[in-house]
């Protein structure tokens, strides 16, 4: 398979991207914590494969001084004790939602993630979900490579 970028939708839909980017900044960071927001943005990037995304969000959780052998582990969270209870209901919702329409996250898998957060924090948390995927899927599908340095923190 060719690596080479398709187009450059960016500059071909920027009223699109700019929506999408302007969402991307409404990610509530505040309300969940920027490393539950990043842990959650690069296992659903490692999850639909897009390596534009893995890269950047490994880099912003580095930059927060994250431990990279705890970031490898994110797609092994399961068998790895470096993530607390709150995280790992967190990776599980982004699982289970990127999974639709292959399975359909439970009633009690829905109960299981109020057990760690509020009903705004799973609103927020869920448009996490849904605007990474957005993204991964433009990414993916239009090649968007990934960059020669490391993504800047700023522009996501």
């Amino acid at each position: 398979m060719s690596q080479a970028p398709r187009i450059a939708y960016y500059q071909l839909a920027p009223k699109s991207f700019n929506a999408l980017l302007n969402l991307s900044n409404g990610l509530r960071r505040d309300l969940l914590g920027a490393k539950l927001v990043d842990l959650v943005l690069l296992r659903v990037s490692q999850i639909n494969g897009c390596a534009f995304c893995i890269d950047m969000h490994w880099s912003d959780l580095i930059k927060m001084g994250e431990d990279a052998r705890h970031l490898n582990a994110v797609a092994g969270w399961r068998e790895a004790p470096f993530f607390t209870e709150r995280e790992r209901a967190a990776l599980r919702w982004a699982e289970l939602v990127s999974q639709i329409p292959a399975t359909d996250p439970s009633d009690e898998a829905f109960a299981k993630l109020r057990e760690h957060f509020s009903d705004e924090e799973i609103a927020a948390l869920s448009f996490v979900i849904v605007t990474i995927t957005s993204w991964n899927l433009l990414n993916v599908s239009l090649r968007n490579p990934v960059p020669a340095k490391p993504y800047a923190a700023e522009a996501a």
